[in-house]
């Protein structure tokens, strides 16, 4: 059953998951901040809104896909937003990935206004967003989620209800730990390999095929090994997301001593100025503090 769907924030993830639900011959609204995303999806079948409000006003369901909490809670329930336009009982979902305690904070007011919210980040990068495979975290109820199941299914391969509202943001706080500690494992097996005169291709076939093996070294494998640097996921969103694990731990009562360790790696490859660049360039400040290319 197709439904007709709001889809805000058109970026390196927003966008080609716009696509696909359009090719899922889902009906199609979008609104972004910068034009060009919209008129690129407008020539394959969506209709281009004038604001959020525009884009939940027809909308069953409404999706966003934004950079951080306050851009989410703006979009949300600011002025303009789609609370103000949704209908009664329509259903948001937000697959940006925010604080957890703001993901409530928002559910609280969906569910004011009449309406249902779950939030469900993602994990898989630009090539999960493209093929459809993404890794979906869901929190909220269960009955929202039974509904947005035909939407995650065309999105995302793995797809799993991790509990009640901001249970799906603390998850991929999780995620976005575990993603750079690989990261930051993987950069200094190949400075170490490095310095010894090993080669570093040869390393991550042999770490491949052990208990070792992991999706970074697959995925970001070119990346690694070419120095192509060229973002799927920016260091700035990654700084962000690590961020909110630690203030996630804050909130929580945990210690996350790796995780700080890491942060501090990339927020210095941050401050160099390669925000822009993919996280997976953590390897080049490994390699600065060793005086050494991979």
């Amino acid at each position: 059953m197709t439904a007709s769907v709001g889809f805000i924030g058109l970026g390196i993830m927003g966008r080609p998951m716009a696509a696909n639900l359009l090719a899922a011959g889902h009906e199609l609204t979008v609104f972004n901040r910068s034009p060009g995303p919209m008129r690129a999806l407008e020539e394959q079948g969506a209709r281009p809104a004038q604001s959020a409000e525009e884009a939940a006003a027809s909308a069953d369901v409404v999706i966003t896909m934004l950079p951080d909490s306050p851009q989410v809670t703006e979009v949300v329930a600011g002025p303009g937003g789609v609370l103000e336009g949704a209908r009664s009982g329509a259903l948001l979902i937000d697959m940006s990935t925010i604080s957890p305690v703001a993901a409530v904070e928002l559910w609280e007011r969906a569910r004011g206004a009449g309406c249902e919210l779950l939030d469900a980040p993602v994990s898989g990068g630009d090539v999960g967003a493209r093929e459809g495979t993404l890794s979906i975290m869901v929190g909220g109820e269960a009955d929202a989620v039974r509904r947005a199941r035909p939407l995650f299914d065309v999105l995302g391969q793995t797809i799993v209800h991790v509990g009640g509202p901001g249970a799906g943001q603390v998850v991929k706080a999780c995620n976005q730990m575990v993603v750079a500690l690989n990261i930051g494992a993987v950069g200094e097996a190949l400075v170490l390999a490095s310095k010894a005169g090993v080669d570093p291709a040869l390393v991550l076939d042999a770490l491949g095929g052990g208990l070792a093996a992991n999706r970074v070294m697959e995925v970001k494998r070119d990346n690694f090994l070419e120095r192509e640097f060229t973002p799927g996921f920016k260091v700035d969103l990654h700084c962000k997301d690590l961020g909110i694990a630690q203030a996630a731990a804050r909130d929580y009562g945990a210690s996350l001593p790796l995780t700080a360790t890491v942060t501090e790696l990339m927020q210095a490859l941050r401050l160099s100025g390669r925000g822009d660049q993919d996280h997976s360039a953590l390897l080049t400040v490994l390699e600065g503090l060793s005086g050494v290319q991979a």
